[in-house]
């Protein structure tokens, strides 16, 4: 089994992406976002830090998250929002995927991928290019022709606070280099 080796910055900033089981999009359904959203909200009361951009597309997530001066616990926090969102989406979609051995063993829901992908940001032009990724995400999955088409994203608040005018990114402007992080 290959070794995961995180880096933990205590106050870090960090790119992490979820993704669900087999791709399902299970976030297609409106009430999967409300359950994450409840989940997210009660894992940052509990264990805060700050949001700073977001991105829910049908079978994945991408957000840029900051920690609070000497805490570097991003892992717990992602397994929690993990936890309640499978807990609380279960019961309302009591049929899954057929589970692995494995899964069994280890009472894993067929929701979520095992793990998650993250990136520590390096500095400020680390996370501004991070924020256009994300952003940018459902343009480049061809979900939506122009950034500002697309609804669960933070794009809409950075665009009320000056950060991007309401046309960036647009099918004929792409700003960032889309495949430079790959598939995600």
């Amino acid at each position: 089994m290959p070794e995961y080796r995180r880096v933990y910055v205590e106050g870090g900033t960090y790119f992490i992406t979820m993704v669900t089981y087999h791709r399902q999009p299970i976030f297609h359904d409106p009430e999967a976002g409300s359950i994450l959203r409840n989940a997210w909200n009660n894992v940052t009361q509990r264990f805060p830090f700050n949001t700073d951009a977001f991105c829910l597309l049908p079978d994945h997530i991408h957000t840029l998250i900051t920690l609070p001066d000497g805490d570097a616990n991003y892992s717990m926090r992602i397994r929690e929002i993990k936890r309640i969102f499978t807990r609380f989406y279960r019961i309302e979609n009591p049929i899954q995927l057929p589970r692995s051995t494995s899964r069994i063993l280890k009472h894993e829901a067929t929701i979520w991928q095992r793990r998650f992908w993250e990136h520590t940001i390096l500095d400020e032009d680390d996370f501004n290019h991070h924020i256009d990724y994300i952003h940018y995400n459902p343009v480049k999955h061809g979900l939506v022709k122009k950034v500002i088409d697309w609804p669960w994203s933070s794009f809409h608040h950075y665009v009320k606070l000056g950060y991007y005018d309401k046309n960036w990114g647009g099918s004929y402007s792409n700003p960032i280099n889309p495949n430079k992080y790959g598939d995600v």
